[in-house]
């Protein structure tokens, strides 16, 4: 177990009411079962796995499920309990709010509402809303607005507009693949490039583009105005977490490529089972006592503020 009082920045929450709108519809993560989550549970996990906060947010397949009005109330409903939430304990837990992508200009206005009133520590978005890409053209307001406040957003995949395989739920195949496209699509539409002021997340060690990283910037030739000097440093401009990604195999991938100040600890709770396996790989990695703070915290204090300013218990 860490020493370091770790913030996580991929743990999730389910508000019952949101739970029942799931079970009713039988919908669920990329058929992943849903799991069971309260309050005192995640902090109970977070004891155990020397986490200080937890900043949480709505995993697919979030709440634009068809419909714009709904989906305006259900991320109305998500962001107001989640507030409330770290209200009665914003030393424990953080917000990333919901938005209702692919309606644009209700992901706008919500945008406005968590970051302006509820005081949200950022914003999550899935890596496709209806099938597009966050790097689609009709996406360029919320990204505007984003940009606008220096927002914080933190990419979740969600399962890709393909026909599922058989025996392989979308979580475990399919999320890596829908974060890494989503993306590169980002970046060969200028995503990263134009709004300079976001500080993005990706999920599970941003997927598998820190291990093909070079083998993207082969894009240049196929999309005019960009370079393979130009893909780079935009790939580079991400955050990772290293929800389900501190293996043998990801872990030196990943450091391999990403600036050292560009990594924060995740958990994924409750929705991986086998988290503790993850962290107990990510404590036995030989990293240098400056990288360790890094990624367990201080990347984190950085990328929100409010949480360097908040005690810091050792466990």
């Amino acid at each position: 177990m860490s020493s370091i009082a770790r913030i996580d920045t991929h743990q999730h929450l389910i508000p019952p009411f949101y739970r029942k709108l799931l079970d009713d519809r039988g919908l669920t993560a990329g058929g992943w079962p849903t799991p069971a989550w309260d309050e005192q549970a995640a902090i109970a996990m977070m004891d155990r796995e020397s986490i200080v906060t937890g900043v949480l947010s709505l995993s697919a397949p979030g709440v634009h499920l068809g419909d714009d009005a709904e989906g305006r109330t259900l991320a109305r409903q998500v962001n107001e309990y989640h507030a409330n939430l770290v209200k009665s304990r914003p030393d424990r837990f953080g917000q990333f709010a919901c938005l209702p992508l692919p309606d644009v200009d209700g992901a706008v206005a919500e945008a406005r509402y968590a970051l302006d009133e509820l005081h949200a520590d950022g914003v999550v978005l899935l890596s496709n809303a209806g099938g597009k890409y966050l790097g689609d053209s009709n996406f360029e307001p919320l990204w505007a607005e984003l940009n606008a406040r220096s927002a914080v957003v933190f990419i979740h995949p969600t399962e890709p507009p393909i026909e599922m395989l058989k025996g392989l739920p979308s979580p475990l195949l399919d999320y890596p693949f829908d974060t890494t496209r989503t993306a590169i699509h980002m970046i060969v539409n200028g995503v990263m490039s134009r709004y300079t002021n976001i500080k993005v997340i990706l999920s599970h060690g941003g997927g598998f583009l820190p291990y093909a990283a070079y083998r993207f910037t082969g894009a240049a030739p196929f999309n005019p105005g960009t370079t393979p000097e130009g893909i780079m440093s935009d790939m580079k401009r991400f955050y990772f977490d290293t929800a389900l990604s501190s293996s043998p195999t990801a872990l030196p991938s990943l450091l391999a490529f990403a600036d050292p100040t560009r990594i924060t600890f995740g958990s994924d709770f409750p929705f991986a089972p086998i988290s503790h396996e993850f962290n107990a790989a990510l404590d036995a990695y030989p990293l240098n006592e400056k990288q360790r703070y890094a990624i367990n915290r201080g990347n984190a204090e950085t990328l929100f503020p409010r949480l360097a300013k908040s005690s810091s218990p050792t466990f």
